[in-house]
């Protein structure tokens, strides 16, 4: 079967893209605006225009596209097969539900899709873990570079699905902030289903994937569908080495070579709630370190704050326990709601970064409400292994979910 083509609009956006043109969608203010562009991936996120929401945004639908642009000629060592790469700005919301800017990419095989039906997609949520936006998966695949999604995007690419990735921190890359990065994934679903670019379009079937920090991003996709984005069906979603209880992870790590994740998931939800106090109970040192965390990528805060603990920069011995601290943790808690797509959720037992009980709870009470998660729990395996380990089993449940065979459960 040969790729659907593209309408005469996609072919206008691809050309002005390549052009180094800011496209916006017609109907809106400044529609006929066009703005240079500097090439993907050649300056980060925050010297790039296209990364800059419209005075307009909150005109926007969710999920509205706002700009678009090719990535030309990609160089993309981790992807061993020819791929058409697109870029999409669109409104999204963010965990307080005020809108903002939010970019995801789409990499689609060249190869033409044989297959029953459309061409399946998933949207792969990275583990980005990071306070910059420099550390966006977007700048980093523009620009070549290789990142976290190579392992976990290869095998889904091998299967000739498309793949889109977002930015589901958005654009105060708030690490941890559940609900915005939903969002961001649900929202990114809709500006690909409608951009409509290589065949990709309302008819094609989708899924999600994530490990770790994607993971949480993934989980609270799947658990915010019903409500938030009823029109983005899904076949099926995985998630592994989720955090998805905040409280319960940075306890785990606190004092830890891992400790890192800790202060910048208190910087992410500092930022993202405000009103959890956070920055009010930082001593002169917390005050100190929370400026030095500011746009750094994940390499860099885990060296600086490695055996750090999380008191030795507040004026508080616990501060997870004060009440506006505890209240926005426990909003920042996957579980609340269940998922209607099934869920297969995989972690290793001796994870010495994510504890496994607190995902178990998260199994344990989406099964109660009625949900549909395979739960497979590996007895030894470090953090990053376990990526490697369930890779290719991530591929055999999606695909299995999008032939549309019953979903097994462990509830």
């Amino acid at each position: 079967m040969s790729r659907r083509p593209l309408s005469s609009a996609t072919v206008l956006a691809a050309t002005l893209a390549t052009c180094g043109v800011l496209l916006l969608p017609a109907g809106t203010a400044g529609a006929a605006a066009r703005a240079a562009v500097p090439a993907p991936g050649s300056v980060p996120p925050d010297q790039d225009p296209f990364y800059a929401a419209p005075a307009d945004i909150a005109d926007y639908r969710p999920g509205q596209v706002v700009a678009s642009r090719p990535v030309p000629n990609p160089t993309l060592d981790w992807i061993p097969m020819p791929v058409d790469v697109w870029q999409l700005s669109y409104r999204s919301n963010d965990s307080n539900d005020q809108p903002e800017l939010a970019v995801t990419s789409l990499v689609v095989p060249k190869r033409a899709w044989t297959g029953a039906g459309a061409r399946p997609v998933v949207s792969l949520q990275s583990p980005e873990d990071s306070l910059g936006t420099q550390c966006a998966p977007s700048y980093l695949l523009a620009g070549g570079q290789d990142n976290q999604d190579a392992a976990l995007g290869v095998e889904l690419l091998a299967a000739n699905w498309a793949v889109a990735i977002p930015d589901h921190e958005g654009p105060k890359s708030v690490f941890l902030a559940g609900p915005q990065e939903g969002h961001a994934v649900l929202d990114g679903i809709r500006a690909v289903r409608d951009f409509g670019a290589d065949g990709i379009g309302k008819a094609n079937p989708w899924a999600l994937s994530g490990y770790s920090g994607g993971a949480n991003a993934t989980g609270w996709a799947a658990q915010l569908q019903p409500g938030y984005a009823p029109d983005v069906p899904l076949v099926g979603a995985a998630i592994g080495g989720t955090p998805a209880a905040p409280r319960a992870v940075a306890k785990y790590i606190d004092g830890t070579s891992f400790a890192g994740f800790e202060f910048a998931a208190a910087y992410g939800v500092a930022t993202e709630w405000p009103g959890s106090g956070i920055t009010s109970l930082l001593n002169p040192r917390g005050q100190q370190d929370f400026a030095g965390l500011r746009g750094q990528c994940e390499s860099a805060i885990l060296s600086s704050f490695a055996f750090r603990r999380l008191n030795e920069d507040t004026t508080v011995p616990d501060p997870f326990g004060v009440p506006s601290v505890a209240a926005v943790l426990q909003q920042d808690t996957l579980g609340a709601q269940p998922p209607v797509v099934p869920v297969y959720d995989y972690h290793a037992d001796t994870d010495e970064i994510v504890p496994v009980g607190q995902d178990d709870q998260l199994v344990s009470d989406w099964c109660a409400k009625g949900a549909t998660v395979q739960s497979v729990r590996d007895l030894l395996g470090e953090h990053v292994e376990e990526a490697a380990v369930r890779e290719t089993a991530v591929s055999v449940y999606l695909g299995d979910r999008f032939a549309g065979r019953p979903a097994p459960s462990s509830c």
